[in-house]
């Protein structure tokens, strides 16, 4: 039994290493101790009921204590209360009755079990993200699974949406991590306010988030959820009183079910689809995930093991169209890869060159062009038809290969053609990297080939940088060629290239020429070569080779 010294809230009182109030039988915390609060987190001054602050699950405390008080007799007990972050905590209470005071008793606090706060900080660290606080994979993947069941017992409807930051990167480049994690902070934030309180967003990983919407009952209602997301990122985000304005991607799963077989990583690798379709199109919004999403991926898939195996087989070949000057002579022929599927038929280069560029068989792709169409035209050389260069399409990917003049090189060792039969052809965008791009065509040019920038026009290189660059020909992009007659615009385009190259003493050809009203034009601005269906289509290297035989006879 504690007896009464007159003051309770002592010097001794107030150092116990144990965590002790003196509580009045209705609960109400007297005075404090310095343990007690450190552990409860509160002020000396701070009015407060004892029960309440622990959010015990019983009133067993204030029964206890007034049978201590009343029978002045000591009592421990083992209670339950609700801990940080929602975890259960249990107390051992031990209840000490003050002589000479009937209306109040001393409470003694301690965890039950100490070392909880290591487990609980195990349990939140593994389901919970440590830069932002919310939900990590593995937790959203949890609750991902109940959705999935309960949208079967209970038919409600339940959305997955993934939402990817658009060219975050930047961000950790310019200002570093440190402040790439304080703006991920900001931003979840404003992701979890435009929710509508229930449901769940998490973070995946890096800059990427996701959400569970729930409740929504019509695809419009869920639209205008998906497009609050959106809208939380119009307003800049300030770092260091810089601000910085970012636009998300988000990729959305309408209904999140199992009728179909779908299991939680089944859903999530939808999402994932789609959001990459979206992110490929470079445009900022959302994108409902389809299941022609699923056969188009297979058929890339599909296509992308095919090409490998059809260079071994040689389904490629070459097409060869015809580049002509203002008399209808042939001055030089561009090779165009065609693949010749033995199932598929003809497979359109519009299908399977930007799947190689993506996935870098365009390398070894364009290197079989290279060597093929120099072949070719040395064999026609050899046969007695006259010289004439023959063009190749570069990609970005060849052009970025360090060995790749080296590579050029050995063609034209192999092959026998001489360097100035040989045209490649670049795009403005090859060029950005100028000092890179100036290295690369300075070596092309003393193998002594030709090079010409291809779809001249659409692309971002500086004049400035261009003529510094060891260009012969530069070839006008057939947009602006087809809609000439049409658009003041284009023939503006046009005629001031022309003009352009030969103030740059190059020489100039127009692709896409179809009409004879095209060719009038280009022959009025003095346009030195021509290529098109106006003349011939690409066709086959026997059919090319026939052609440029009857211009002899």
């Amino acid at each position: 039994m504690l007896h009464d010294t007159g003051n309770t809230d002592n010097g001794v009182f107030e150092r116990l290493p144990i965590a002790a109030a003196c509580m009045r039988l209705d609960g109400t915390v007297r005075c404090s101790n310095r343990s007690f609060r450190k552990e409860m987190g509160v002020a000396s001054e701070e009015p407060f009921f004892l029960h309440e602050l622990l959010e015990l699950e019983s009133d067993q405390l204030l029964e206890e204590a007034k049978n201590v008080a009343y029978a002045q007799v000591e009592q421990q007990l083992t209670l339950a209360g609700a801990g940080e972050r929602g975890y259960q905590r249990e107390w051992l209470i031990h209840l000490i009755p003050i002589k000479g005071r009937a209306e109040e008793i001393l409470v003694c606090l301690q965890d039950a079990y100490p070392n909880r706060h290591i487990t609980e900080n195990l349990n939140y660290l593994s389901f919970y993200d440590d830069i932002t606080g919310l939900p990590n994979r593995s937790m959203f993947m949890k609750r991902l699974e109940d959705a999935v069941k309960e949208s079967l017992r209970e038919d409600q409807e339940t959305a997955l949406l993934l939402m990817d930051l658009d060219r975050f990167k930047r961000i950790n480049e310019t200002f570093g991590p440190d402040v790439g994690d304080m703006l991920l902070m900001q931003i979840a934030a404003r992701l979890v306010r435009a929710t509508n309180g229930q449901d769940i967003v998490a973070r995946m990983q890096g800059d990427k988030f996701a959400s569970l919407v729930t409740g929504f009952e019509s695809e419009e209602q869920l639209v205008r959820q998906v497009e609050s997301f959106l809208a939380c990122m119009e307003e800049p985000f300030y770092i260091r009183d810089v601000p910085i304005h970012l636009t998300m991607s988000i990729a959305v799963v309408a209904r999140v079910n199992s009728v179909n077989g779908n299991s939680p990583y089944m859903l999530l690798q939808q999402a994932e689809l789609a959001l990459s379709r979206l992110k490929k199109s470079k445009i900022s919004g959302y994108l409902f995930y389809s299941p022609e999403m699923e056969n188009h991926t297979l058929r890339q898939i599909t296509l992308e093991h095919e090409m490998r195996q059809a260079l071994i087989e040689g389904q490629f070949q070459l097409y060869y169209q015809p580049q002509v000057d203002m008399d209808n002579r042939i001055t030089g022929v561009e090779a165009l890869v065609r693949w010749n599927h033995p199932l598929r038929g003809m497979v359109s280069p519009a299908e399977f060159i930007p799947l190689a560029e993506e996935n870098g068989f365009i390398v070894s792709l364009g290197e079989w062009v290279l060597e093929e169409a120099c072949n070719q035209n040395k064999k026609w050389q050899s046969e007695g038809l006259p010289p004439i260069p023959v063009s190749v399409n570069l990609s970005v990917r060849q052009f970025e290969r360090s060995n790749f003049p080296h590579t050029v090189k050995q063609v034209l060792q192999r092959t026998g053609l001489q360097a100035q039969y040989l045209d490649l052809e670049i795009t403005e965008t090859m060029t950005l990297d100028v000092t890179r791009a100036r290295h690369v065509l300075n070596e092309l040019k003393k193998l002594g080939v030709a090079i010409s920038i291809d779809d001249f026009g659409t692309g971002y290189s500086s004049l400035h940088y261009l003529k510094s660059f060891p260009i012969n020909r530069l070839k006008i992009d057939q947009s602006f060629v087809r809609d000439l007659k049409q658009d003041p615009n284009d023939a503006a385009i046009v005629s001031a290239i022309i003009a352009l190259g030969h103030q740059m003493n190059l020489q100039v050809i127009a692709e896409g020429v179809e009409t004879v009203e095209q060719l009038q034009f280009l022959q009025h601005h003095a346009c030195d070569e021509i290529q098109g269906y106006f003349f011939s289509p690409p066709i086959p290297g026997p059919s090319f080779e026939r052609m440029l035989r009857r211009q002899i006879a």
